[in-house]
């Protein structure tokens, strides 16, 4: 839907309607998650863990994707143990986004791996059985990460509850694993 320059999702829709009848009976509850849906703006912030590279990028403004921070998240988010770079999909920052909102964060996500070459991958698929052969990370899909400042298993189940793709808790490596594939859990 479109309405004065901003589009929103169908579920955006329902949920703002849901929000707003809300407001009647929790008045000051219910404001402030009816402007978090109905945001003209999503940003979100990264670290690499392996370069040192921070960025924060509003990647979505006015109900489009902002071609230039799509770019740059892309970039950050890059293998880099080849330097290759893979279009991140945007479901996936979108979920990141909700991440954030549903936990009431800003901190930068700290980036473990992004994208993965089909190379990277198929070596680290050799040395650990936790890495699938084709993992949603050669397809821009994926993201391992961590929070700073919020227990892994907080974040494993805030992405468990938006029921969005897959979640993996990995806290012996202090990451959780989130892809916007099937819904599943490990």
């Amino acid at each position: 839907m479109n309405f004065e320059g901003y589009t929103i999702s169908r579920r955006d829709f329902l949920a703002s309607g849901l929000l707003t009848t809300a407001s009647f009976l929790f008045p000051f509850r219910a404001s402030g998650a009816v402007a978090r849906v109905l945001s003209p703006e999503r940003a979100l912030s990264f670290h690499n863990t392996h370069t040192g590279e921070s960025m924060k990028a509003i990647y979505w403004n006015k109900g489009s994707y902002v071609q230039q921070a799509l770019a740059d998240i892309t970039y950050i988010l890059r293998d880099f143990r080849t330097g290759e770079v893979k279009e991140i999909d945007t479901g996936l920052l979108d979920l990141l986004f909700a991440l954030h909102r549903k936990l009431e964060s800003t901190a930068p996500f700290h980036i473990i791996s992004g994208y993965r070459s089909p190379e990277t991958n198929s070596l680290l698929s050799r040395l650990s059985k936790g890495v699938a052969k084709h993992s949603l990370h050669i397809d821009g899909k994926a993201i391992d990460m961590r929070l700073p400042g919020l227990e892994l298993k907080t974040l494993q189940c805030a992405a468990i509850d938006l029921r969005r793709g897959g979640v993996g808790y990995y806290p012996s490596s202090d990451f959780v694993h989130v892809d916007v594939g099937r819904v599943r859990y490990w």
